[in-house]
């Protein structure tokens, strides 16, 4: 008989809410390996006794067969005391410091559980909230660590004596699942609609809100991270009436298509074009919105994204969106419940009482959802899906940096898209997408966002990280803290972002193009190339600037920026039955006209001069209907560079004027111009300054790079001229990406 020997296994990483103690106990009884494994706060710890042979196995398999959903780091391993255990067993587990916590995202139903759901002979067939150790919900139920049933919202409900006994159950993939849960004992729906008695039941309630869809209602239906409102995608009166009643005239919509054939995109190609990359990010655990080229079909109706060619698709995640989207058959509108711009609602009586001039029906259920988080989008830029938004399925981003914080630090971003990081260790933690900030429910969710993660991660804070802008919300809530606070400018977190999620050292050249952020100079920055590193950022190059009238109206009230390009060329902007000679007057006067070098406004102005929009409905878009209307190829027009009295780079958009207000031209033929005129100037800023600083680096930053024809351009050309290009993959390029940002800017000005 060999002799026994004994390992001590240290396993961290996302090794919590993964099924990763069951895992280890399968694979101990496999081997014949006696033992325990517990959970150590963030980490997993195995004391296991055998033969060396079976123990030289066991380490390989915990690293090669790891469930799906783990992400490990490297184990660490010793010998240990034979104590002479007679089994293996899962202890219960020990408290201690959480900062070694990895929180999980909520992930989607896996193929085992849906094709139980769909067996007649199973006992949770068709239960809307079925899931096991390698599926289902965990950030929005995860109260405190250790990852125990009695630390989550599903704590109120006690487990049946079927659902017990698979819970404990070593060789059970439900061994452990903390929201394990079955018709009996579990979570179940409810449908209300307005004037009628309250309809309980799984069956019933899906079978009611299925009804009401079919009958052209819009029903709002909690899910996993918040309430999403539905209705019949190609049924265009009901989706006029969503937009009216939300409102939302113009934003797109996303849609939910249900699962068809093998791999689930049958219907998805009948919608949209879509390639490899999108195909396998559509069908991946995190199952975000994915925005595909689109197609013209009866199946969705031209209100679901007027004026672009892009549309927002999405498969089921949960088992209820699976039952709602099998039991409808065709596709359908699913945008968040909300007030525009706030969190995604989570409360019954909250989305009753808020959006009940908008939803006709309601369709509930009573498993507590602890913190909102909004769906993930991506959008494919050169050639690979990028993130535009982070949330369910994705969020808490956590990410290992090559520095070492030396007190635990919290960014709490921008206003606009916000999210918030911690910084301790040797770690970085982004949150889901909380929302625009500036109302009483956004201030609510974003306390609660950042009481909760350091809750989670048991740390205290002892520094603060803001924005610059001293009328940020973020920065006033920061101020009031009473704890050391750094501000960050905008356009340094973006650049910092960049170099930051691709671990870069060497000097960069990072154009940070954005539609506002405070400038070192006070002024509204949006156009600016930064040269250097994190901690010392030069600004080398931008755009002529010029004065808003209005201030923050221009962003919504697009023809003020049209008014603004034309009186500094001393050229004339017409428009129509309106008189606005007493804000040319304050504008000469300097009267609430604050000087901007945002590319953002730029493409406001241009869109109103080519007569696309005058007037803004959301962020963003007049530069999105600018980009759907644009072609490649395009011949530039030259923005002429010299250096102001500062010595920085700056390129005129003058000459671009006479070509916008041209109607000779098609409205498209100017968008590819502007587009391609802008690449060009990234372009000629990029190669001045790489013979004048010797810089071969180039990064793009900012939300302006979340357009797919300006980035492509400028890549194309910046790798011709023998650059290296960066740009972001993990994290947005847009605001969403800023709380990274400011963490990385902030650690190397410390």
């Amino acid at each position: 008989m060999n002799p026994l020997h004994a390992l001590q296994i240290i396993v961290t990483g996302r090794v919590q809410g993964v099924g990763f103690r069951p895992f280890v106990s399968r694979l101990a009884h496999e081997f014949g390996l006696t033992g325990w494994v517990l959970n150590r706060s963030g980490q997993v710890e195995i004391h296991v006794e055998g033969d060396n042979a079976a123990l030289t196995i066991f380490q390989n398999a915990l690293i090669n067969r790891a469930p799906p959903l783990a992400i490990l780091d490297l184990p660490r391993v010793q010998a240990m005391t034979v104590y002479g255990h007679t089994e293996f067993t899962i202890l219960q587990s020990v408290a201690g410091s959480e900062s070694d916590a990895h929180i999980p995202p909520d992930y989607f139903v896996c193929d085992a559980c849906l094709k139980e759901m769909q067996d007649p002979a199973a006992r949770r067939y068709r239960y809307p909230f079925i899931n096991c150790t390698q599926c289902g919900p965990r950030y929005t139920l995860i109260n405190k660590l250790p990852y125990d049933r009695p630390n989550t919202s599903m704590s109120e409900f006690a487990l049946c004596p079927d659902c017990q006994k698979e819970y404990s159950d070593p060789l059970d993939r439900r061994y452990h699942a903390q929201p394990l849960a079955c018709p009996q004992c579990g979570p179940s729906l409810s449908f209300h609609y307005s004037g009628k008695p309250e309809i309980l039941g799984n069956v019933a309630g899906l079978n009611a809100a299925l009804a009401c869809l079919r009958e052209g209602l819009i029903v709002a239906v909690k899910g996993i991270g918040g309430y999403h409102l539905v209705c019949d995608a190609s049924a265009h009166t009901t989706v006029q009436r969503l937009r009216a009643r939300k409102p939302r005239p113009h934003q797109p919509l996303a849609v939910l298509v249900p699962w068809r054939g093998n791999d689930g995109l049958e219907m998805v190609r009948q919608l949209a074009d879509v390639n490899p990359a999108e195909q396998q990010l559509l069908g991946s655990p995190q199952r975000p919105i994915v925005l595909l080229q689109k197609r013209e079909t009866p199946l969705l109706s031209s209100a679901i994204a007027p004026g672009l060619n892009e549309v927002g698709l999405m498969l089921p995640y949960s088992p209820l969106h699976h039952l709602l989207a099998e039991g409808y058959g065709a596709p359908l509108v699913i945008t968040s419940a909300n007030i525009s711009g706030e969190p995604v609602l989570t409360e019954a009586c909250e989305v009753e009482k808020r959006l009940g001039r908008v939803a006709e029906a309601f369709l509930h259920h009573n498993r507590p959802i602890l913190r909102p988080a909004d769906d993930s989008v991506f959008r494919r830029i050169a050639n690979k899906p990028r993130p535009l938004r982070i949330g369910r399925g994705l969020a808490p981003i956590e990410r290992t940096v090559a520095l070492q914080f030396k007190q635990p630090i919290l960014a709490v971003g921008a206003d606009l898209k916000s999210t918030i990081a911690l910084g301790f260790k040797d770690r970085i933690v982004v949150s889901p997408h909380i929302g625009n900030l500036g109302t009483v429910r956004s201030a609510d969710v974003f306390d609660r966002v950042i009481a909760d993660l350091v809750r989670l991660y048991d740390i205290k804070l002892e520094r603060i990280i803001c924005d610059a802008h001293p009328s940020y919300h973020s920065s006033r809530w920061a101020k009031a803290q009473h704890l050391p606070l750094t501000s960050v400018y905008h356009h340094h977190a973006h650049a910092s972002a960049l170099v930051g999620e691709h671990g870069l050292t060497e000097t960069m050249l990072v154009f940070t193009w954005d539609g506002t952020g405070y400038g070192e100079d006070g002024s509204i920055w949006g156009g600016e190339a930064l040269l250097g590193s994190p901690g010392n950022w030069q600004r080398v190059a931008s755009i002529r600037p010029f004065k808003l009238p209005g201030g923050d109206k221009a962003s919504r009230e697009l023809w003020r920026c049209a008014l603004a390009l034309c009186w500094e060329e001393g050229a004339e902007y017409i428009l129509n039955q309106q008189d606005t000679s007493l804000l040319r007057r304050a504008w000469e006067m300097d009267i609430n006209c604050p000087p901007t070098s945002s590319i953002g406004r730029l493409f406001d102005a241009a869109a109103a001069l080519i007569g696309l929009e005058q007037v803004a409905s959301y962020e963003g878009h007049a530069a999105m209907n600018m980009e759907a209307m644009s072609v490649p190829d395009a011949e530039a027009i030259v923005m002429p560079m010299a250096n102001n009295s500062a010595g920085m780079l700056v390129s005129d958009w003058g000459p671009l004027l006479p070509m916008l207000q041209n109607a000779r031209l098609t409205q498209a033929q100017r968008c590819s111009i502007f587009h391609a005129s802008l690449a060009a100037t990234i372009n000629a800023q990029a190669l001045a300054i790489r013979q004048k600083y010797a810089v071969n680096s180039v990064g793009l930053s900012g939300g302006v790079f979340q357009n797919r024809i300006l980035t492509e351009q400028a890549l194309t050309l910046l790798q011709q001229s023998g650059f290296s290009v960066y740009l972001h993959a993990d994290l947005p390029s847009g605001d969403g990406g800023i709380s990274f940002g400011q963490l990385i800017e902030a650690s190397a000005h410390a």
